[in-house]
């Protein structure tokens, strides 16, 4: 009974000890933190109904790489789409809308330039500046390469094309 006990326990503490997690923050709290220490902001925009969200966070977003990467380099957000409560972004109060079944939130259309889709990733820098998001599931690879663009500022200097044939990977 112990030894089956023991097994049960490293079990689940290999489980732990591999899969590392995003330390998400609102929105509200990014801003204030980047005021405070400027760093650029990964929003990571879902719905709670959303399968494709939820399979990044069961397998890219717990990637040990991936999250690691993203906790050193970004303040991570994580943005319902269709949040009810209000959001202040540049001095601006943005709402939920109802619209069809379940509607959306205004901050979201703006983000996304109006094509809700989830999951989305969006990049804004260290002054709060849009950067760029990619929509759609992003597997540990891709999500990597993402990443590592934005958090490295190689934006700034080579285009995507560029950066991706020099890329190596860490996964």
């Amino acid at each position: 009974m112990k030894k089956l006990v023991l097994i049960i326990f490293l079990f689940f503490l290999a489980g732990h000890l591999s899969a590392q997690k995003v330390n998400w923050i609102s929105f509200e709290e990014a801003v204030k933190l980047t005021k405070e220490n400027p760093k650029p902001m990964l929003i990571d925009v879902y719905t709670d109904w959303c399968g494709y969200c939820k399979k990044m966070d069961r397998i890219t977003y717990s990637n040990k790489i991936i999250s690691s990467y993203i906790n050193k380099n970004f303040y991570p957000v994580k943005l319902d789409g269709e949040q009810r409560e209000d959001l202040i972004y540049k001095d601006y109060t943005f709402k939920y809308r109802p619209s069809g079944r379940r509607g959306y939130h205004e901050f979201t259309a703006s983000l996304l330039n109006g094509k809700l889709s989830y999951p989305t990733t969006v990049f804004m820098n260290e002054n709060l500046d849009l950067l760029d998001r990619v929509p759609g599931y992003l597997t540990p690879d891709i999500m990597e390469q993402v990443i590592t663009y934005f958090g490295s500022e190689k934006y700034k200097t080579d285009s995507w094309e560029e950066y991706i044939k020099t890329f190596k990977s860490n996964l």
